[in-house]
């Protein structure tokens, strides 16, 4: 069904892709442009935006492109007011910065703690904090934020795991403090997608053990995030505020341990 975001003016932002490919964020610029939203695209790279909005505008969308850096708060603003500037009204935010290390706390810097809560974390308040009244002045809107199936297990970097579960926390928070006016905040908790950020370290073998680490056994990608972005930020999702949508193949349905006995049938 083409047209769910027919007259809605939406912000990407990390609507490029950090290697060849597509990652959650542009996959979710181009769907929205495809259901008719007009779509001002993210990006601390002006290279990466620009080919998303080649993409789109080839495909006859409509994009703009804006660098900026969402853990800045002058920048954030100056983005949301380029939104109204360019198109007239702002009705969907998704907030797809996100960054990673491998540590544990004994291993993390101060820095490397400090620089994943302001990428991962930061940015959702500051981007939310100059696009909230502005669909309120609109009578509503949409916010949508990635966290990861990492918010709600552990996960082999305790920074990252610890940032996206502050994302499900704002996300609910949120929800609760801006549904009176009109906006609907929810958020999307990613399973073992492969894209750009996690293909240079993915050999075929582990990349078959991600693929058959959940119950359906397929490998997901940027698409499959921005098909739940697209019904999250549609009219179809009324009624829907303050959820968490694992999109993860049934992962966290899951233990290894069960779903390998189960799959040898001895269960």
């Amino acid at each position: 069904m083409a047209g769910r975001l027919d007259g809605k003016v939406a912000i990407v932002t990390g609507a490029g892709s950090s290697a060849e490919g597509i990652g959650n964020g542009k996959a979710t610029a181009i769907l929205f442009a495809r259901e008719g939203a007009k779509v001002l695209l993210v990006d601390l790279f002006e290279e990466r935006v620009a080919e998303t909005e080649t993409l789109i505008v080839e495909e006859g969308g409509v994009a703009s492109t804006f660098v900026a850096d969402v853990t800045n708060a002058a920048e954030c603003k100056a983005m949301v007011a380029i939104a109204v500037e360019r198109y007239g009204r702002l009705d969907v935010l998704d907030n797809n910065v996100g960054i990673s290390i491998r540590a544990d706390v004994t291993e993390v810097t101060e820095e490397q703690w400090d620089h994943i809560m302001a990428v991962n974390v930061k940015s959702i308040m500051l981007t939310s904090k100059f696009a909230v009244p502005a669909m309120a002045a609109n009578g509503g809107g949409v916010i949508i934020n990635i966290s990861s199936m990492a918010g709600l297990r552990a996960n082999s970097s305790t920074p990252y795991t610890t940032s996206k579960a502050a994302v499900i926390g704002i996300t609910q928070s949120m929800a609760g403090d801006h549904g009176r006016q009109g906006i609907r905040v929810n958020c999307i908790a990613p399973g073992l997608i492969y894209g750009p950020m996690v293909a240079p370290r993915m050999h075929g073998d582990l990349r078959e053990v991600r693929k058959q680490a959940a119950p359906l056994g397929t490998e997901g990608t940027g698409w499959d995030v921005g098909y739940a972005a697209v019904f999250l930020a549609s009219d179809e999702a009324r009624w829907v505020t303050g959820v968490v949508l694992p999109v993860d193949a049934g992962l966290l349905v899951t233990t290894p341990v069960t779903y390998e006995t189960l799959n040898q049938q001895t269960f």
